[in-house]
């Protein structure tokens, strides 16, 4: 196998990794609002690592969110639970301060916004 194809080989992978990573994470509910975290726009960045480690950085709706101690743990549970998974990592940052622009088009229409 050319070095080329073994790259490209790695990127899928990569990419395969990682769209469970977001399938796990979209299992997690803020507990107040019935839309998950990705489509909240909770998650702000997802990294997956060439040895199967994930670092995602992630906020709240509010630094005060009385789910600031369950939700960063549940969302570390759920990509742990993803198969080839091998070490995780969630950030918490309040750096933008979440805004509700955040939140995709299908958060938006579940909740009234659109």
């Amino acid at each position: 196998m050319s070095e080329q194809a073994k790259e490209t080989e790695s990127e899928v992978a990569t990419e395969n990794l990682r769209d469970k990573v977001v399938a796990a994470i979209k299992t997690v509910y803020d507990p107040e609002i019935p839309v998950d975290v990705f489509e909240l726009g909770l998650i702000y960045e997802i990294n997956v690592y060439p040895v199967n480690n994930v670092y995602v950085l992630m906020t709240l709706t509010s630094p005060s969110c009385p789910s600031a101690e369950v939700l960063p743990g549940e969302v570390e549970q759920k990509i742990k639970g993803v198969e080839g998974i091998n070490d995780v990592k969630v950030e918490l940052t309040f750096d933008p301060p979440y805004s509700q622009d955040m939140m995709s088009e299908a958060a938006k229409l579940e909740l009234g916004f659109l």
